[in-house]
């Protein structure tokens, strides 16, 4: 076999048995290239997580289907830890035909608690590994070192020198692994037992990507001083550098190994260039991009080496969604510092003409992207989250590793990941003990508030609240219900929506009325809405660059620093997220449909009547019918192409609905304080 996924999908053969229940403790059949495999093969699958839902979803969806002589083949996917489908109900075990997966079967000579502990896009390398070394029964620690040496290109027992650490660890946090904690752990230990690294704050920096990177920056200053006597006046216990982080002041950023990052850390807004009084004479250096100069200077020399990043990173057909996440970050800063440019001269046009002919090759790679690898994103497991209906269960995670954890989940509804990157630089100015821990998630399809934003509350698709998917009144209920049903009280659980100002007299809205809510002692997971973003994109008349200086506008009044202040201050959890992003878009021509339209939104109709959307779709060829993946069967989006809106032809807004990267990849952050 040459991959893993191999064994698994050569039992998956079309119409040999309409029903098929899988044991699968290890979530093996939810790894992103399995499900694609499943589905290209003409499966659905549904995982039996909640007895309720899987019973909606399995009579509505297939059931009523069948009793009407149409044929699928069905996947029912059982993730219980005993791997026992006498769990599953009778009706279902005398219907279908029952397989079973695990990972002890994949990697019998390995620890089965270090390969389940991985990633399952790690078991690529890893299976590969198996097969060429094809290594004897190995224990805990062996297995461990097996799989950092070939998952993961570290060998411990190699990384004698300050420059090997730094490469480990730059190649590691830049691109985002994810390794499990039992191997940072054997890595720390490796490391600790070799001496050479007693003064390192290892616990900090191997797995913390914000603290590692921190810990780089306070110490660029104290390698610049060193550079520019070139060590014959540089004493690396000179005092005024003010660092956090124990370890040593001067790191060897000039070594090859760690040069080749540097780049790339501070065009990416990863590091931030320092003012020094030799900027000067080290302009024409190569550590001149870590410098601050001119502010025209720097920003044009940013968008430049964003440009020649995001050219040669736009992710391709086979990308996994995490690649998405880490390009549309890079695209994000690229976009705000684009727009907050005021550079007119025909080197600064010719910047801006490259990203407006970035933007249609990034749109066709995602539109293609998403119709093949978008469906299997729904039944990944939420840790991390990949979509937004994830994050409750992610969330739940956070309240059982520490029961006297309270956590707050603040949705900031119609910001997308170009208007965080203003929201952060704003806040980090406000309080520079913030600290942002920064990934994305997906939103729901079509991205609009009452489908988005009402499953990141609901901890589950929309297809389970079909009754309430055109309206958001639900969203108290279902976040309390969530709640309930992990095992809290209805008194421990709150959820609010505001309008996210300083204004008084706005019921939910300013911080003091949050504060009250928040004073009482027994709540520990708090749900809140801020739709001020939503509300001036709404209001939007000077397109993508005007929503930019209104964000930034109202960022500067300090409703969201107070809040955030008096969450932390309360000992939240703190988490943000958005349901949806907004771009600015042209007309294409509004469809004369009259009332058949069950949503009239600029980037996207909703239709209750596969022909009705039909018809509508023959004046709008390019349109995009969205299939209702995750959704209810009756609820059929026509989403607008490109970057067009349903509108008078030439008419240009910021709206939202549709499929962009603006628009669906959207920022999930958890926030704390170096204070705490």
């Amino acid at each position: 076999m040459s991959s893993w996924r191999d064994q698994i999908l050569k039992e998956f053969t079309p119409q040999v048995a309409r029903l098929t229940l899988v044991a699968d403790p290890d979530g093996l059949l939810l790894e992103e290239g399995v499900l694609e495999g499943i589905r290209e093969r003409g499966f659905e699958l549904i995982p039996f997580d909640d007895h309720v839902a899987f019973r909606y979803a399995y009579e509505s969806r297939f059931r009523s289907r069948w009793d009407h002589g149409e044929e699928t083949d069905l996947v029912v996917v059982l993730r219980s830890p005993s791997s026992d489908l006498a769990a599953l109900p009778y009706d279902l075990l005398q219907a279908g035909r029952q397989l079973s997966f695990n990972l002890g079967d994949l990697f019998p000579n390995l620890s089965y608690p270090v390969v389940a502990a991985l990633d399952r896009a790690d078991l690529d390398a890893l299976y590969e590994a198996q097969t060429r070394y094809a290594p004897g029964p190995l224990g805990d620690n062996a297995t461990k070192e097996f799989v950092l040496r070939h998952v993961f290109e570290i060998a411990p027992e190699l990384i004698r020198k300050p420059s090997d650490l730094l490469k480990v660890l730059l190649r590691r946090h830049y691109r985002r692994q994810r390794i499990p904690a039992v191997l940072d752990e054997r890595l720390i230990q490796v490391l600790r037992l070799s001496g050479l690294f007693d003064d390192w704050p290892l616990e900090r920096i191997v797995p913390d990507r914000e603290a590692f990177f921190a810990f780089l920056q306070e110490r660029w200053p104290a390698f610049l001083d060193r550079w520019v006597a070139r060590e014959d006046a540089f004493h690396e216990d000179t005092p005024g550098y003010g660092l956090e982080f124990s370890g040593p002041t001067d790191l060897p950023f000039d070594h090859d190994d760690v040069r080749v990052y540097l780049d790339n850390l501070f065009f990416d807004g990863i590091l931030q260039p320092v003012p020094h009084p030799s900027a000067e004479s080290l302009a024409k250096s190569w550590v001149s991009m870590g410098i601050v100069h001119s502010k025209t200077l720097d920003r044009r020399r940013r968008i430049k080496g964003l440009l020649d990043s995001v050219e040669n990173t736009i992710p391709q057909n086979d990308a996994r969604h995490s690649d998405w996440f880490s390009f549309a970050y890079r695209w994000a800063e690229l976009v705000a510092l684009g727009l907050e440019s005021d550079d007119e001269t025909p080197e600064g046009e010719e910047d801006w003409q490259r990203v407006e002919t970035l933007r249609p090759q990034i749109d066709s790679a995602l539109a293609t992207w998403v119709l093949k690898r978008y469906a299997g994103l729904i039944s990944l497991p939420p840790i991390p989250p990949a979509m937004l209906h994830h994050i409750p269960r992610f969330l739940v995670r956070s309240l059982m590793d520490d029961p006297r954890a309270k956590v707050a989940f603040l949705l900031v509804d119609g910001l997308s990941l170009d208007q965080w990157v203003i929201l952060r630089t704003v806040l980090g100015e406000q309080d520079a003990r913030l600290r942002f821990h920064e990934s994305a998630a997906f939103a729901w399809i079509p991205t609009i508030t009452s489908v988005s934003r009402q499953a990141a509350f609901a901890g589950k698709p929309p297809l389970y609240f079909p009754a309430s998917i055109h309206t958001t009144d639900k969203e108290p209920v279902l976040w309390t219900q969530f709640w309930v049903d992990q095992g809290l009280k209805q008194h421990e659980v709150a959820y609010a929506k505001g309008p996210g100002d300083l204004s008084a007299g706005q019921t939910g809205g300013d911080p003091d009325r949050i504060s009250d809510l928040l004073a009482d002692t027994r709540l520990r997971v708090v749900g809140l809405v801020v739709d001020k973003v939503d509300k001036i994109m709404h209001g939007m008349e000077l397109g993508t660059a005007g929503m930019h200086n209104q964000v930034r506008q109202w960022a500067r009044q300090g409703f969201l620093r107070h809040l955030l202040e008096l969450l932390l201050d309360r000992g939240f959890l703190v988490y943000l997220a958005s349901d949806h992003g907004n771009i600015e878009a042209t007309g294409c021509g509004r469809p004369a449909e009259g009332a058949v339209a069950d949503l009239r939104g600029e980037r996207v109709r909703v239709y209750s009547d596969p022909q009705l959307r039909g018809e509508v779709k023959k004046r709008f060829p390019n349109a995009l019918e969205w299939p209702p993946l995750g959704l209810p069967v009756d609820y059929l989006p026509l989403v607008a192409p490109d970057r067009a809106a349903f509108v008078r032809e030439a008419e240009r807004l910021v709206g939202h609905g549709g499929i962009s990267v603006e628009e669906l990849l959207v920022p999930f952050i958890q926030i704390d304080r170096r204070d705490r």
